[in-house]
C-alpha cells in the first residue's frame, strides 16, 4: 500500500496568545445610581426658626459674648416691610384731636390687650422683627402705650412732639430699627386700634389716627437719622467691679473705641444675660484721659439688668452701650450757681458734675450739693466729695439722713426735698436732680414751691 507524504507548510507559525490567569478578586462592577428623591414642594414657613426664647440675630448667643469683628447686621426690609415715610406729616386739626381722644379713652380700660394684639400682627406679618424685641413683652406693651399717650398728649404742640420722639427714634437705631419698619408698624397700630375702640371707632377716627402716626413715624425717622453719625452701641468691657454695698456695685467700663459723653449725661446699658433689654444709667464720673467710664448700679427688686451688673457682671464680660442722652449739663460759659440734689446711686452725675467744673474752673459759681439716703451706708460717695469740697471752696456738701439720725455724724435728718426747702430761697441758682423717680418728682414740686423758675429746674426722667 502505498504511502502519502503530507507536505508541511513552510509559511511562519502566528503565536498563540497566553491565556490568562485565573483572576483572584470579583470584576468592579459599578453601582446603579441611587434614585433621586422628588424635590419637595416649595412651601415657605410663617415664622423663622429661632435657636432660643432669646435668639437675637445669626449665630447668635450675642454672636458668641460679641467675638463679631464687624457691626451687628440689621434687618433687611425690602419685601416684608413697609416703605418709608415720605412727604410731608401735618398736625392732626383740633377737630381731629378730640376725635383721636375719644379713641385713647376707649382703648385705655384695654390698653394691654389692645397692645398685644398689635405685636401680635407685627410679628404675623413681618416676623423677622422679633428679633428686635426681648423674649418678654409685658414691658413693652406697657411701654408702647405710654408712648401713644405722650403723642396724644402733644399732638397740637409739634415742637414738643418732636423733643419727644427723637430720642426715641435716636435710641431705635441700637435695636437695628430701619425707617421702613415704621410704616409697617403704624398699619399694625390701626388695625388695633380700630379692634377695640368700640364705637367711637368710625372713618373719621381712622383719617385723625392715620394723620397723627404718619406724623410720629416722620419725626421717629428724623430722629433715627441723627444717629446716623454716631455707632448703633459701643461694646465696653467690665475692667473693675467693686461691691459698695449689699446691693450696690460700681463697675468701671472700657469701651472698644472713643465714647464722648458729657458729666450730668446717663447712656443705655444691655448685658449679655438679658438681650434687647436696655436701662439707662448716669455716668459716675466726668470724661477722663484714659476713656474709662464709671456706673453706679443699685439692683432693685426685679430688676433685671440691676441685679445682673450687681450681681452677676465681672471684670472681662462685655456690655453694650447706647449714645450718651441727657441734656443736665453745666453750661460753663454761663457761671450760673449749681445747686444739686443726688439720692442714693443718684450722686453718681452729681459727682461727675462737680468734677467736671473743677476741671473748668468755677469762674465764681456756687456749688451747693445735697447727698441724701436711707442711712449713712447708703452714703458711700461721701468720703469723695468731702475730698472735693476741702480742695474747692466754692463747693459745699451736705449729706441728708430720712431714717437715721446723722447728727452725729454731720448730716441732716429728714426727707431730702424737706431739708433742701429750709434753706431756700435758691435764687440765681440751676438746679440738677438725680436719683429715684419719687425723689426727683418731689424735689422738683418743692423747688417750685420756693419760687425756683421752672425752666432752672433740671432732670432727665420723666416724673
Amino acid at each position: 500500500m502505498a504511502t502519502r507524504q503530507l507536505a508541511l507548510d513552510s509559511r511562519p507559525l502566528t503565536p498563540v496568545p497566553a491565556v490568562p490567569e485565573k483572576p483572584t478578586r470579583p470584576p468592579t462592577v459599578p453601582a446603579p445610581p441611587a434614585p433621586v428623591p422628588p424635590a419637595p414642594a416649595a412651601v415657605e414657613s410663617l415664622f423663622r426658626p429661632a435657636r432660643t426664647p432669646n435668639w437675637v440675630g445669626p449665630g447668635d448667643r450675642w454672636a458668641r459674648a460679641w467675638g463679631v469683628p464687624a457691626a451687628w447686621p440689621q434687618p433687611a426690609a425690602p419685601r416684608a416691610v413697609g416703605a418709608e415715610p415720605t412727604g410731608p406729616a401735618l398736625p392732626p386739626t383740633p377737630e381731629e384731636l378730640a376725635v383721636i381722644r375719644a379713641v385713647l379713652a376707649a382703648v385705655r380700660p384695654v390698653a394691654d390687650r389692645a397692645m398685644a394684639h398689635f405685636h401680635a400682627l407685627v410679628f404675623l406679618r413681618h416676623p423677622e422683627l422679633r428679633a428686635m424685641f426681648p423674649a418678654a413683652m409685658d414691658e413693652q406693651r406697657e411701654l408702647l402705650f405710654r408712648a401713644f399717650e405722650q403723642c396724644v398728649r402733644h399732638a397740637d404742640d409739634p415742637a414738643a412732639l418732636r423733643g419727644y420722639l427723637a430720642p426715641m427714634g435716636r435710641g431705635h437705631r441700637r435695636y437695628g430699627v430701619l425707617p421702613g419698619h415704621y410704616a409697617s408698624a403704624e398699619e399694625c397700630l390701626v388695625q388695633a386700634l380700630a379692634r377695640f375702640g368700640g364705637a367711637v371707632w368710625d372713618e373719621r377716627a381712622e383719617a385723625a389716627c392715620r394723620r397723627l402716626l404718619a406724623l410720629v413715624s416722620r419725626l421717629l425717622v428724623e430722629g433715627l437719622d441723627e444717629a446716623r453719625s454716631a455707632p448703633a452701641w459701643w461694646q465696653a468691657e467690665v475692667v473693675a467691679h467693686r461691691q459698695a454695698a449689699e446691693d450696690t456695685a460700681v463697675l468701671t467700663l472700657r469701651p472698644d473705641q472713643a465714647y464722648p459723653f458729657r458729666a450730668g449725661q446717663w447712656a443705655a446699658v444691655e448685658t449679655p444675660w438679658w438681650p434687647r433689654v436696655w436701662r439707662p444709667y448716669s455716668f459716675g464720673s466726668a470724661p477722663r484721659p484714659d476713656g474709662l467710664l464709671t456706673l453706679h448700679v443699685k439692683a432693685v427688686p426685679a430688676g433685671w439688668v440691676s441685679n445682673a451688673l450687681v450681681h452677676r457682671a465681672r471684670p472681662g464680660d462685655v456690655l453694650r452701650l447706647g449714645a450718651a442722652e441727657g441734656g443736665m449739663t453745666v453750661d460753663h460759659a454761663a457761671g450760673e450757681n449749681l445747686l444739686c440734689l443726688g439720692g442714693g446711686t443718684g450722686i453718681g452725675p452729681v459727682v461727675a458734675l462737680v468734677e467736671e467744673v473743677a476741671a473748668h474752673g468755677a469762674a465764681g459759681r456756687r456749688v451747693e450739693v445735697f447727698y441724701g439716703a436711707r442711712r449713712s451706708a447708703g452714703l458711700h460717695r461721701l468720703a469723695e466729695l468731702r475730698q472735693l469740697a476741702e480742695r474747692n471752696p466754692w463747693l459745699t456738701v451736705r449729706p441728708v439722713l430720712s431714717e437715721e439720725d446723722g447728727g452725729a455724724g454731720g448730716a441732716l435728718s429728714g426727707q431730702l426735698p424737706e431739708v433742701v426747702a429750709r434753706y431756700a430761697p435758691w435764687h440765681g441758682y440751676t438746679a440738677c436732680l438725680s436719683g429715684p423717680a419719687a425723689m426727683v418728682r418731689a424735689g422738683a414740686a418743692a423747688l417750685r414751691r420756693c419760687g425756683m423758675p421752672a425752666g432752672s429746674v433740671r432732670y432727665d426722667q420723666p416724673v
